[in-house]
């Protein structure tokens, strides 16, 4: 059942945690109201195919497409492509499943016509049935280069995949970021938006290339308006992928408050896990909540929670 029906949310998000809560949105927020802006900075070139990663797990995931056991791709998929090309003596590192090469295909297809991304996010979300928005952060091409002591600098995908996360860290950097712009998608949104929310996405690969798109945490902070993060991590460790590890590597505690402190002023408030100790808020306000979402039901109670709370937040200030 749909709740805050006048309130338009924006959440930002990447990876299996962000696409997540982005479910639990759509559960509670009419379709209208909602926007789900999605990192790009794993995007890359595969085969002569556009990827999106994070892009698709959204999609996937609020389509009702994904395969759940994995928390990306496309359920029941096949790999006849992929074993294929390993008979030619190819190495196909990256699970591309043939439903999922449809919408590779689609995409790269559109691009190369000279569509934006923006433009061929909105067609692939409409041919699912989604009726949320959903936005790349930005219609550039920005990759994550991950800097690492064992093979020097790797592109994204090359360090999360093919090296399964396992090299240390010991630089991340955003390709050409200095050329990307905010859409005027994204720009709108973020305008008309009655509170922003941070999903709980590894902050430093899902969450920090949004932010650095020129003009988005200017954009984001002119706004005198909620603006929550809910974190990533629980009893000190990350409920899937690299987020610890990375933080360690980077000189970063693992903890909440390490997160909400690397967020800072960008936030207003800040969601932990109702397992670990209380933070110590810097000009954001705190909440506790169980933030683990196993099934459909935890991902709408956790939007649930957080929106009623920013809400009665969003009163008191009023």
């Amino acid at each position: 059942m749909a709740m805050n029906d006048n309130l338009n949310v924006v959440v930002f998000v990447g990876g299996v945690g962000g696409a997540k809560l982005a479910l639990g949105l759509q559960a509670v927020v009419p379709p209208e109201n909602l926007t789900v802006v999605v990192n790009t900075g794993d995007d890359f070139w595969h085969y002569g195919l556009r990827i999106c990663p994070d892009i698709d797990t959204v999609l996937y995931t609020l389509s009702g497409r994904v395969n759940r056991e994995f928390g990306w791709g496309v359920a029941d998929d096949s790999t006849v492509t992929l074993d294929a090309l390993k008979t030619l003596d190819e190495n196909p590192w990256f699970l591309l499943g043939d439903k999922d090469i449809a919408t590779h295909l689609v995409r790269t297809s559109r691009l190369r016509a000279g569509e934006s991304l923006t433009g061929i996010v909105r067609r692939l979300a409409q041919a699912m049935g989604i009726e949320a928005t959903i936005l790349p952060m930005t219609d550039a091409e920005v990759p994550t280069m991950v800097t690492t002591e064992e093979h020097g600098t790797l592109e994204f995908q090359e360090y999360f995949v093919k090296h399964r996360w396992q090299p240390t860290v010991t630089e991340l950097t955003y390709q050409n970021m200095e050329n990307a712009e905010m859409t005027e998608a994204v720009a709108t949104a973020l305008s008309n938006a009655d509170m922003v929310l941070i999903g709980p996405s590894n902050p430093l690969l899902s969450i920090a290339p949004i932010l650095a798109v020129p003009g988005m945490r200017e954009a984001l902070m002119a706004r005198d308006i909620p603006r929550v993060a809910v974190t990533p991590i629980v009893e000190g460790d990350a409920l899937k992928g690299p987020a610890a590890k990375l933080m360690r590597e980077l000189g970063y505690e693992v903890s909440p408050q390490a997160v909400a402190d690397f967020y800072g002023d960008v936030i207003t408030g800040f969601v932990s896990d109702v397992r670990d100790t209380a933070l110590k808020p810097h000009g954001y306000d705190v909440v506790s909540f169980d933030t683990i979402m196993k099934s459909d039901a935890d991902k709408s109670r956790l939007a649930g929670e957080i929106l009623r709370w920013v809400t009665k937040r969003k009163e008191k200030t009023l």
